[in-house]
């Protein structure tokens, strides 16, 4: 027998024979399972009704999508586990090719009823459409989910605070009798998971993912429910720039005004322009922080405390300003009769135009000189005008004139340093009022900013 004989009688016979093909749909088929099958839908995939479903969960979060202060509000993104067990599938995977998992549409096999506690919108993120069964009989849902759900926050030491927000996690209708909820994870397995898959890295810093397991009485049995707590810590450096330091340096812009002169209106319009700004600020924190709280956030005891310290000082202004403008009608009537006083005890016997010069004089060169012995000069021009030649008198006079120029350029460094050396009474009330103000200002600003930085960092 040749040897293509030999290969043509092997193939005949059946010698060489193919492997053997398996698909999924065969192992649906052994299972009977199909859309229209109800038996594996409509109830509770047990053989005895008194064996509760266990089913294991785990949930991972991916991101902090928003944490929304003014309505309480916690956006996070998670993905959802679910792993329990259908006693009525289970086939042999060496009848089917080793086949040991296939994913069928979720709508096929039964689900727990499971619900967020705190969820209140519909979740609009995308379901999957699919879920994965074992040859034993293990059912695997993997689902994400974008939960919006309240959270009770403590904002007491925004911006530098730490929210912890929860995910309740339990049975609609089936209580601890029927459905039983155990931790596929623990906390600290949990919390490794999704520091590794987290997604953003935004205003918020994530720190813990703790879970625990409770239960809740009502007449009709006891709930069971895993509750999953979600530690996250605020990163406080933009609220800092945009808005502790700049009221912190409008404090220290109102420090500094007390080097700006009462006499003058500018310092009073200054402190006004810082007040509203502190305002305008004030309205900003309005608007971050929730209406109602346990405690009074300290940021907000922050600007308040510093707006009524800026407030006190505008009042102190304007109360040393109207003391320093009450003192200052007697000052200038002060300053004149002075002036005046040594002129009416002169000679009356000369004529009214020569009599206005020669006070003149006399007044211009008191003035300039200070002293006494520049007054000893109106006799003088007295005995001058009277004994000598009346070219002799008019170079006098013409002398007399210039000095009453140089008078004139010389009056406000004149007028500065006669108020400077006399000083009414009321100015210099409120000179101590300024100065007693000014240190008691400086004390109360650095206690409170020394108390409230230390209420922050504990």
């Amino acid at each position: 027998m040749t040897r293509v004989a030999f290969l043509l009688l092997l193939f005949l016979t059946g010698g060489v024979s193919s492997e053997k093909v398996c698909s999924y749909q065969d192992v649906l088929d052994y299972l009977n399972l199909t859309k229209s099958n109800e038996v594996f839908t409509l109830t509770r995939p047990i053989l005895d009704h008194t064996h509760p479903t266990m089913v294991k969960l785990d949930v991972i979060l991916y991101s902090i999508l928003a944490v929304i202060e003014k309505t309480q509000t916690f956006v996070p993104f998670i993905w959802i586990l679910m792993i329990w067990n259908n006693e009525r599938i289970s086939w042999d995977p060496s009848d089917f090719c080793g086949i040991k998992q296939i994913s069928i549409p979720r709508e096929m096999l039964w689900r727990p009823d499971l619900f967020i506690y705190e969820m209140t919108e519909k979740d609009d993120a995308p379901q999957n459409p699919y879920i994965y069964m074992s040859h034993d009989g293990t059912v695997i849902l993997e689902e994400d989910m974008k939960v919006v759900s309240t959270c009770k926050m403590d904002v007491h030491k925004f911006p530098f605070d730490t929210q912890r927000c929860n995910i309740t996690v339990g049975s609609a209708i089936h209580n601890v009798g029927e459905v039983r909820l155990i931790p596929f994870s623990n906390s600290s397995r949990a919390t490794q998971f999704s520091r590794k898959v987290m997604l953003t890295q935004g205003e918020w810093e994530f720190l813990d993912l703790s879970v625990t397991n409770d239960t809740l009485n009502f007449d009709r049995g006891q709930w069971e429910q895993l509750i999953y707590t979600i530690t996250m810590r605020r990163r406080p450096l933009l609220h800092v720039i945009n808005f502790l330091l700049p009221i912190l340096f409008f404090l220290s812009l109102d420090l500094a005004s007390f080097l700006i002169s009462d006499h003058r209106g500018e310092k009073l319009g200054f402190k006004v322009t810082v007040l509203l700004a502190i305002s305008v600020l004030l309205l900003i924190l309005n608007d971050i922080l929730p209406s109602m709280s346990n405690k009074t956030p300290l940021i907000a005891t922050y600007c308040i405390v510093i707006f009524a310290l800026m407030l006190l000082s505008l009042l102190e202004t304007i109360l040393v300003t109207y003391l320093m403008e009450k003192d200052s009608p007697s000052q200038e009537n002060l300053s004149l009769r002075d002036d005046c006083e040594d002129e009416q005890d002169k000679d009356k016997s000369h004529n009214c135009g020569r009599e206005e010069k020669i006070r003149t004089l006399c007044s211009c060169i008191c003035d300039v000189s200070g002293g006494d012995a520049s007054c000893e000069l109106l006799p003088v021009a007295e005995e001058v005008g009277n004994g000598r030649q009346t070219g002799e008198t008019g170079v006098l006079l013409l002398i007399l004139e210039e000095l009453r120029e140089l008078q004139k350029s010389l009056a406000p460094l004149l007028s500065s340093k006669q108020e400077a050396g006399k000083t009414g009474y009321w100015t210099r009330v409120a000179r101590r009022i300024n100065t007693a103000f000014f240190i008691f200002y400086v004390i109360a600003v650095s206690l409170f900013l020394i108390l409230i930085f230390m209420g922050w960092s504990t």
